[in-house]
C-alpha cells in the first residue's frame, strides 16, 4: 500500500532519509488530493438529493 516502505536508514547516503521523506510527503499529498475530490463529489451528491427533496416538499 505504501510505496515508501523500506529501510532508507541502512544506506551510508546522507540524502536517503531526505529522499525517503520527500517520497512519503508526495504520496501523502496525492492521497489527500484524491480524498478531497471524493469528498467534493459526495457533498455534491448530498446537496443534489437535499435540493430534490425540498422541491418535492414545495411542489406537492
Amino acid at each position: 500500500m505504501f510505496p515508501f516502505w523500506g529501510h532508507p536508514f541502512c544506506s551510508a547516503d546522507t540524502n536517503s532519509f531526505k529522499t525517503h521523506q520527500e517520497r512519503k510527503l508526495k504520496f501523502l499529498k496525492m492521497m489527500r488530493d484524491s480524498l478531497e475530490a471524493r469528498i467534493a463529489a459526495l457533498n455534491a451528491a448530498i446537496e443534489t438529493i437535499e435540493r430534490q427533496l425540498r422541491q418535492e416538499d414545495t411542489g406537492t
